[in-house]
């Protein structure tokens, strides 16, 4: 059994945390843990395979390359969001005062 508000820091960290909580073939399931972090000036995420996350704690702001341009989402409590393979995004921001504990779901893209 794994409770996921577990062991979260109570000072920011220099880098995210991120924990496999299971890997099996066609699924990897992590737990998140930010505390102010945001991707560097200029990088993208361009993920292979598929990824689905929630926030579990905290917030953070997320921008999606979409066919229309790029759009801005802010994430919540509960809030969650569906990233196809290959869609460019980026974490803006998350929330410091309170650690951003995100569930992260990643399967493989069908050709």
């Amino acid at each position: 059994m794994t409770n996921l508000f577990r062991d979260l820091p109570v000072a920011p960290l220099a880098a995210e945390s991120i924990d496999t909580l299971l890997d099996r073939p066609g699924l990897r399931i992590e737990r998140i843990v930010s505390t102010g972090q945001a991707s560097p000036p200029g990088f993208w995420y361009d993920q292979p395979q598929h990824e689905w996350v929630v926030v579990l704690q905290g917030e953070a702001r997320v921008t999606v390359e979409t066919p229309n341009g790029a759009r801005t989402v802010h994430l919540a409590r509960g809030d969650s969001l569906e990233l196809p393979a290959h869609c460019r995004h980026r974490v803006e921001a998350t929330q410091a005062e309170l650690p951003t504990v995100w569930l992260a779901l990643h399967w493989p893209a069908v050709a």
